[in-house]
């Protein structure tokens, strides 16, 4: 599965789990786009629009992690917190800096898709 932020290609991990393959069944119709709004100062949250398979577990956090709350937010971290999620993916190829400048100065929108 493809992820663009704001026009840029990231590369995502992706998990192994059925939370993704719910999310890439949902993107093989075409893009799905996520209006993601900055929050608590450390990530960015935007609606799924439907509820995905879940199995939260207390996590920690960190810059570039992404993940499910509540099975229909997608949050994606420029910082890190604590609480119980649903692990989705996580950027690589980019610094804690980078990740910073990219979700954390705006409100952005993702696009994923099945390619």
């Amino acid at each position: 599965m493809r992820m663009t932020i704001a026009d840029t290609e990231i590369k995502v991990a992706w998990e192994n789990n059925p939370s993704v393959k719910a999310l890439e069944e949902m993107c093989r119709d075409g893009e799905l786009t996520i209006q993601m709004s900055r929050y608590g100062g450390f990530e960015q949250v935007g609606s799924i629009g439907k509820s995905l398979p879940r199995k939260d577990v207390q996590t920690k956090t960190s810059p570039g992690d992404i993940v499910l709350y509540s099975g229909s937010q997608m949050v994606m971290f420029y910082g890190s917190n604590s609480w119980a999620y649903t692990r989705l993916g996580r950027i690589t190829g980019c610094t804690k800096k980078e990740i910073r400048k990219l979700l954390g100065t705006k409100d952005v929108t993702v696009t994923l898709d099945a390619r």
